[in-house]
């Protein structure tokens, strides 16, 4: 069965950084679509970057340049490097897997193209 923890959310000042992991089991992450999604109060879940199994990545455009997500295949654990957070990056923040299809074009941005999710860890940003 797969699972996905999230780990590494919390609290910081604009203009910080934080580093969330997601660790997975059940599966292998070489050969899956994995995304970070976030949701912020009143707001639907969007997709924030995903990576693919050769390493391939996608941005949604307010975090180009300033976030980062990698993949350690050995660990089974994927990351997202934050870089000068503001308080629009403030929200819960899910790691999802599903078929390397998905990491194609927009399709990566689609909650419902994942059916395998974690359970979610909180970043909030104060100005």
């Amino acid at each position: 069965q797969v699972q996905l923890v999230e780990s590494g959310g919390g609290s910081v000042q604009a203009g910080g950084s934080l580093r969330l992991s997601c660790a997975a089991s059940g599966y292998t992450p070489g050969y899956y679509c994995i995304a970070w999604f976030r949701q912020a109060p009143g707001k639907e879940r969007e997709g924030v970057a995903a990576i693919d199994s050769v390493g391939n990545t996608n941005y949604t455009d307010s975090v180009k340049g300033r976030f980062t997500v990698s993949k350690d295949n050995a660990e089974n654990t994927l990351y997202l490097q934050m870089n000068s957070l503001n308080s629009e990056d403030t929200g819960m923040y899910f790691c999802a897997a599903d078929s390397p299809l998905y990491c194609r074009s927009d399709y990566w941005l689609n909650t419902r193209h994942f059916a395998y999710w974690g359970q979610g860890t909180q970043v909030t940003v104060s100005s």
